[in-house]
């Protein structure tokens, strides 16, 4: 298959590339990694006039530190960059740890952080990954810019709360907690496939070992990426027991109302929601535990 004809453009800054999106419209799309755009262009289930390249723009790559210790990501970060980084390692270990679940090495090397929040696909883990830290999305357009939080970025099946002509320039993780603990499961047909169902979470003790707060994100079961409130809550305030994950996970089950497709029945993602959440959060406290 071959994409149909457009024209290309590689501007070297942010401004630039908005003040082209904004002339062309929604003639024009923005081309991070390529990994979701060029086989949609491949199958002609897209057909832009223009593509603006954003891999010349430097500040979209620029990875920094803030002074409250929030880790700030460009949005044409790619996926290798994270599973790599020492300082991922060190400030971000959820990302770390779950990016060798992601696609493949090949599809790591070129996939960015941006262009998978923007595809916004309900089986990809970044969408799940930023919500279960609580991270914040930097949009910005032709009236200036504005954050929003992960819950609220993702709006549903391939949407997001991106307005026409904005451009997602960077993630902001908020600082990594000591005593903070994460887990994360998948289960794919195939390696590298899309998750079936997965669950990523983050769960914060205190000295005493006691829950302070935990994020439980349950990801592939319905059309957006959801925190599991009522789950989390069963954690909070005591030393978590087998039997209280057992019941979180359980919980976690009753509150997703999973989507059935050819690829697998609700039934079945619902005992995977189950399944994983329990896996997941034990591997959460046991890292929580160690860091002392």
């Amino acid at each position: 298959m071959k994409p149909p004809v457009f024209d290309y453009v590689r501007p070297s800054t942010i401004a630039e590339a908005l003040a082209l999106r904004e002339e062309h419209g929604d003639d024009a799309v923005f081309l991070a990694g390529g990994q979701s755009l060029m086989p949609a262009l491949n199958f002609r289930l897209a057909a832009p006039q223009l593509l603006i390249d954003l891999n010349r723009i430097p500040a979209l790559s620029a990875v920094d530190v803030d002074g409250d210790g929030s880790l700030v990501a460009g949005a044409m970060c790619r996926h290798r960059f994270f599973e790599t980084s020492e300082l991922v390692a060190e400030r971000l270990p959820l990302a770390s740890g779950a990016m060798g679940s992601l696609a493949h090495v090949a599809v790591r090397n070129r996939g960015t952080i941006g262009g998978s929040l923007c595809h916004a696909d309900p089986s990809a883990e970044w969408p799940a990954l930023c919500l279960a830290c609580d991270a914040a999305m930097v949009l910005q357009g032709s009236r200036g810019t504005r954050r929003v939080a992960a819950e609220d970025f993702s709006l549903g099946l391939f949407t997001t709360a991106l307005a026409p002509g904005e451009l997602l320039t960077a993630v902001v993780f908020p600082a990594w907690p000591r005593r903070r603990g994460w887990g994360f499961q998948e289960v794919s047909r195939r390696l590298g496939d899309f998750a079936l169902v997965g669950v990523a979470c983050v769960v914060d003790l205190d000295t005493d070992d006691e829950c302070t707060s935990a994020r439980i994100v349950v990801f592939g079961a319905t059309d957006r990426p959801a925190l599991q409130p009522a789950a989390a809550s069963l954690l909070q305030g005591r030393r978590p027991s087998d039997d209280d994950v057992r019941r979180a996970a359980a919980r976690a089950r009753d509150e997703v109302d999973c989507r059935f497709d050819h690829h697998a029945s609700a039934e079945y993602r619902g005992r995977l929601v189950e399944a994983l959440t329990a896996r997941a959060l034990a591997q959460a406290l046991r890292s929580a535990a160690a860091a002392r």
